[in-house]
């Protein structure tokens, strides 16, 4: 800095010399002149001229070298005072010689661009995670108008492009208004539900205040809740199911074991309400020990053991199981293996467990003299097992919702069939544990194919 200075006491001195040289010279001519008393006037405008050019000179002088060096160099520390960058900038002798004070800035400036560099990554950064977030994202000024808003938050909202403020956006969801939330609640966010095409979403107001900790608007965090109301729905949907379910056998046992106590009722009378609440409590057990399955596969409590087994003996084996009820029915069951089916490496008791469930629907929901046919086969890295029956079948509108907990397509019917409503359900909990699959396909009064895959052992 006293560099500059210098620069400037110089040149001002040296032209002052060289003013005064030239006005001293000028009066001495005319002094030396004959008369010379008629030069004095001119010899002061010479020397008010002289004083005013040097006056002139010494303010563009001024005025350069404040505009060249010290102006720059007074916005750029200042500049850096207000940044709230890393740079010690208390630390330079502003009156060190200029290499060190040009090395000095040189350092600073060096560290703001590293320091404006990690800014603006970070910047990226949060945007790039705002923009990819499941969650929407908001943000509204003082006036409404939106001033972020990212892709989730479009979407969830269906928010077109003439939405570009709070109220356009909200006033078709309830009615929220921007001044209270800002203003009356002691700057705690609110929270609202609203339904939108079927999805159920949380939105979160939160104000914000700026530098001054003054109001600066108000963010919206929108979440997605669509699934979890689902469960709710249906956990409350399972309690009531399985209160029904165990509600309808309990009664029948009360009622008739009511009647055997009162001791008025003939032998034959007797055995049937016996066999009655023997059936009842039959389901009940049943249903029970369904339930249990489905918590332990709910809550990876089954300890089953993967080995290696035959597909094709095992379903021969399930179908041996049922040659009573086949007979019965006179019913017509074949099974066929269709290739050289290689071993498959999964849970033999689950996969059973499988096949015996899909063999007693079609065996129940296909008529006296109906036909069945199982076939065994593999392709494309998979063994199946398909069971076609030429049963009742399945209505198009129900095929969707078959492997929901208690769905039934006929209710009365399965109860009377002593169906539980579960089977499917662990069917498909168990393909899933074995990285299987299960397959539905169905026809009204024309029957009901399913399949099932198993990758083989590699």
């Amino acid at each position: 800095m006293k560099n500059f200075q210098m620069k400037i006491i110089l040149s001002i001195f040296v032209v002052g010399i060289i003013i005064i040289s030239l006005l001293g010279i000028t009066i001495s001519n005319m002094l030396l002149k004959p008369n010379p008393a008629q030069y004095i006037g001119t010899a002061r405008i010479i020397t008010v001229a002289m004083l005013l050019l040097f006056a002139l000179f010494t303010i563009i002088i001024a005025i350069i070298e404040v505009k060249k060096y010290i102006e720059p160099m007074s916005r750029m520390l200042k500049g850096a005072k207000r940044a709230v960058f890393s740079a010690d900038i208390n630390n330079i002798n502003i009156d060190a010689p200029e290499d060190e004070l040009t090395e000095s800035l040189n350092e600073i400036i060096k560290e703001l661009k590293q320091n404006l560099k990690d800014s603006n990554s970070e910047k990226k950064q949060k945007e790039t995670i705002l923009k990819h977030m499941t969650d929407g994202v908001i943000t509204f000024n003082m006036d409404g108008d939106i001033t972020y808003i990212n892709p989730a938050a479009k979407r969830m909202l269906d928010i077109k492009e003439k939405d570009n403020n709070f109220k356009a956006i909200f006033k078709k969801y309830s009615d929220i208004n921007m001044e209270k939330i800002i203003y009356l609640e002691s700057w705690t966010s609110s929270e609202i539900k609203i339904e939108n095409d079927e999805r159920s979403m949380n939105l979160f107001f939160i104000p914000f205040r700026d530098e001054a900790d003054k109001p600066a608007g108000v963010m919206v965090v929108i979440q997605d809740i669509t699934e979890h109301v689902k469960l709710d729905n249906m956990r409350k949907e399972f309690v009531a199911d399985v209160s029904h379910e165990l509600k309808t056998p309990i009664t029948s046992i009360k009622g008739y074991s009511e009647t055997l106590l009162d001791g008025d009722v003939d032998k034959q009378t007797e055995k049937h309400f016996l066999d009655v609440i023997n059936d009842n409590a039959d389901r009940m057990e049943k249903l029970v020990q369904d339930l249990l399955t489905l918590s332990k596969y709910d809550s990876n409590r089954i300890t089953s053991k993967p080995r290696e087994f035959d597909l094709g003996e095992l379903a021969k084996s399930c179908k041996e199981k049922f040659d009573i009820e086949i007979k019965k029915k006179n019913q017509k069951v074949q099974c066929f293996v269709t290739a050289d089916v290689p071993t498959v490496f999964a849970d033999k008791d689950g996969i059973e467990r499988v096949i015996l469930n899909i063999l007693s629907n079609s065996i129940k929901y296909t008529g006296d003299g109906g036909k069945i046919d199982i076939y065994v086969g593999y392709v494309h890295n998979d063994a199946y097992i398909k069971i076609k029956d030429t049963g009742i079948g399945i209505p198009k509108e129900d095929l969707e919702r078959i492997y929901e907990r208690f769905y039934r397509v006929d209710k009365a019917r399965s109860r009377q069939l002593g169906g539980t409503g579960l089977g499917l359900s662990i069917a498909k909990e168990i393909m899933e544990k074995n990285n299987g699959s299960i397959n539905i396909t169905s026809k009204v009064n024309e029957g009901t194919e399913v399949t099932i895959k198993i990758p083989v052992k590699k």
